[in-house]
């Protein structure tokens, strides 16, 4: 049309120009259709150039006013790049950047403003973080093409190319948008670089309209391209936090669920080849950390390679060492994204990072850190939110995760840029350090122990014994691996003395997994000691680990034999008592009561003998539970009974955390009592205060065997609604709890509900 009119008017482009002025590259590009949305002054004034009629005007107006309705963008949804229609998951992230879209879109069509004296509402910002390859650039421009209908003037993507060396500054990427949304050459010389950023806000303000701000470099880069006013929306995605943004929403995005990542290489590879082998490529998905970067590498992989099988690629890449190298597909390469993040860091972080990959767990803390680089424990931190802030680090509260394959890159750039000798210096130092932690740790739990000494110098904060467990805990795939290594180094010492600091607090972490692992390997390094006193005790130890912890009896038995000819040889009363002790528990676990009765008898007299309390409410408690179990309910109340009294007589010469379990498990075992002789109101009375106690010093493995058994009694009482819920609770005890007893609670529940 505007051709149509500037021919019959008989002028030239130049002509027009003159007459409106409009650039004559702006004309031509309108008539050329290259550019289709021009604002309303532009085409008043081509109007005026024209002399155009009043229907005339109007009649070009409304065909610019058309070219701007819904459905047409300058640099809309139809220009993104590919890669966005296999996008899967991130269900909760949609939901959430739906919901704000819906609020921008609201604020224009109420008017919205931001408050008395407030002025205008702001646009919607969103910043998108997550570490390299997690696909946030994928997610933002899939949500961009969801969300294009409430966004009629436009949806404009920006690469702000964070990673390069120089990238652009907001003033270049200011100037890019103005071009893009056809801002007259004459208003932009005329406003000189100093007014284009006014020109951009006001754009923005008046336009409905989507940015995305693709990989963003820092605060600085973006916080001026950030609108002040109006009804659009904008998404930041960015390797880096961006935590000095202000009134920004926060998503941050990590790896697929395994269901994600599997449905991501099913769309790759085929549902047919798929379902082939649903194990192998649910292993090729656990190799990718599923990581979307990786998992498209991996399926892309296996899409031009029709004659290798999923399982094929899967044990390639099991191998640690290969792993990166096979994530590689034409020009792409996982490691080459993690690179750029890497080449970013200060040296100082760059080095944390490295070597974060000798923390043998998933996980790390503030104080290893410190101890893997030598700062003070402030600077480590500072070090370690450096790494949080670039996406190369995951944190929650005060622990610290590398992920798999960051893991894997980071040990790469370690045996690249540091020699061995210093890597084996720094790995050494570290495990020493947890080992020296961990028997500090540990002896809050163990007679005549208590806190850590004085003039203990450490980075941790063991000041309680709720710290020191939780540590232990935390830490616990770290100081494993760290006791595997000095046993394997035949640092025998060393291992027997962090196994007896252990010892008690394995009480608190029955069904961990690697006691009956710590206690055997402790018994022979004793052994390699060539010390029988030591010897037993590592091995009866070992003894109730069996029992206890794997419910091997006859395997206990053997070893508290064993225990007790140690014992014998080192002249050692206390540890023979012991042996007996447990060898009744084993003797128990049979079902054998004379063999079981005979062995707790000579514990009890051996513990007398020797002076140990602590084993001598061991032996009474073992002789209460025989009764119990034999069916002798009133002798096993009396026998109770002179165990609380016990307790209350010499309570101040046990350690405490010895004592409270001696009062739980005698609470626990006269409610099973009672029961026995269905007395129910006494037997819930007690079962219940154990119960508390056991949540109240957050022993899972216990409360959760408890809490079994008073469902067990509740049903027997014939209260099953209540029974119901208290199974309910044992299921949800969270991952310490004993398996067998959370088997049994969902079984128990499963039967109740399709009554």
């Amino acid at each position: 049309m505007l051709r149509e009119l500037r021919l019959a008017a008989s002028l030239t482009l130049e002509g027009l120009a003159e007459a409106s002025g409009v650039s004559v590259r702006g004309i031509g590009d309108l008539e050329r259709g290259r550019r289709a949305a021009p604002q309303r002054r532009t085409v008043a004034a081509l109007a005026d150039g024209l002399g155009l009629s009043e229907a005339d005007r109007e009649r070009l107006l409304a065909v610019a006013r058309a070219s701007r309705s819904p459905g047409y963008s300058p640099a809309g949804v139809r220009a993104f790049p590919r890669g966005i229609d296999d996008f899967v998951g991130r269900e909760q992230e949609l939901a959430e950047l739906t919901k704000l879209a819906e609020l921008a879109a609201a604020r224009h069509s109420s008017g919205e403003e931001g408050g008395p004296g407030n002025g205008p509402a702001q646009p919607v910002a969103v910043a998108v973080s997550g570490p390299p390859g997690t696909g946030k650039t994928t997610m933002a421009l899939y949500a961009a093409r969801e969300f294009a209908d409430r966004f009629p003037d436009g949806q404009l993507v920006l690469d702000l190319r964070g990673m390069d060396d120089e990238p652009p500054g907001p003033a270049e990427l200011m100037l890019g948008v103005l071009k893009t949304f056809q801002v007259p050459d004459r208003d932009l010389a005329k406003a000189g670089p100093q007014g284009h950023l006014g020109l951009y806000r006001q754009l923005l303000a008046d336009r409905r309209v989507l940015l995305v701000l693709d990989n963003a470099r820092d605060e600085a880069q973006v916080r001026p391209l950030l609108p002040g006013a109006g009804a659009g929306m904008v998404l930041v995605t960015s390797r880096r936090m961006l935590t000095g943004l202000e009134s920004v929403h926060r998503l941050p995005l990590g790896e697929l669920t395994p269901r994600e990542a599997a449905t991501f290489l099913t769309a790759l590879v085929g549902a047919e080849r798929a379902a082939a082998d649903p194990d192998a490529l649910a292993d090729v998905a656990r190799h990718c950390g599923h990581l979307p970067l990786a998992l498209r590498v991996a399926g892309n992989w296996l899409a031009t390679r029709t004659g290798w099988s999923i399982r094929r690629l899967a044990d390639r890449l099991a191998l640690d060492d290969r792993r990166l190298d096979a994530l590689a597909a034409g020009d792409v390469r996982v490691s080459a994204a993690f690179d750029l993040s890497y080449r970013q860091l200060t040296p100082t972080a760059a080095r944390l990072f490295r070597r974060l990959s000798l923390t043998p767990g998933p996980e790390s803390s503030a104080p290893a850190a410190a101890r893997l680089t030598g700062q003070p424990l402030f600077d480590a931190e500072d070090t370690l939110e450096e790494l949080v802030e670039a996406g190369l680090l995951g944190t929650e509260r005060d622990r610290y995760r590398l992920h798999d394959l960051l893991c894997l890159f980071a040990r790469t750039r370690l045996a690249a840029e540091e020699s061995a000798e210093d890597i084996h210096r720094a790995r050494t130092d570290l495990y020493h350090w947890l080992l020296e932690t961990a028997v500090v740790a540990g002896r809050w739990f163990e007679p005549d122990h208590g806190a850590p000494p004085a003039d203990w110098q450490g980075t941790v904060d063991l000041s309680s014994a709720d710290k020191a467990l939780r540590w232990l805990k935390s830490e616990g795939v770290n100081w494993l691996t760290a006791l595997r290594a000095a046993a394997a180094a035949g640092e025998h010492t060393t291992v027997v003395e962090v196994a007896e600091a252990l010892h008690w607090f394995s009480d608190q972490w029955i069904f961990w997994g690697h006691w009956p692992e710590i206690f055997d390997t402790a018994a022979r390094a004793a052994r390699a000691l060539d010390d029988p006193l030591i010897e037993a005790t590592q091995l009866n130890y070992h003894s109730w680990a069996l029992s206890v912890c794997e419910g091997r009896p006859r395997d206990a038995i053997a070893r508290a034999t064993e225990a007790l000819a140690a014992a014998q040889r080192a002249g050692d009363a206390s540890q023979q008592a012991w042996a007996h002790n447990y060898r009744a528990l084993g003797f128990r676990g049979l079902g054998d009561h004379p063999s079981s009765d005979e062995d707790i008898r000579q514990a009890a007299e051996l513990f007398e003998a020797a002076g140990d309390l602590h084993g001598s409410l061991q032996a009474k408690q073992s002789h209460a539970v025989s009764l119990m179990n034999q069916g002798r309910s009133e002798e096993a109340l009396a026998a109770y009974r002179r165990l609380f009294a016990f307790l209350e007589d010499i309570g101040d010469r046990l350690e405490p955390h010895i004592a409270a379990m001696g009062r739980l498990e005698t609470h626990s075992n006269m409610g099973s009592t009672y029961a026995q002789l269905e007395r129910w109101d006494e037997a819930l009375a007690h079962l219940h205060s154990a119960i508390d106690m056991y949540h109240d010093n957050g022993n899972e493995a216990l409360e959760s065997r408890h809490l079994h058994r008073l469902g067990t009694v509740l049903l027997d009482a014939g209260r099953p609604t209540e029974a119901c819920e208290v199974f309910r609770r044992c299921v949800a005890v969270g991952p310490g709890a004993d398996p067998q007893s959370v088997a049994d609670a969902r079984e128990a529940l499963a039967r109740l509900e399709t009554r």
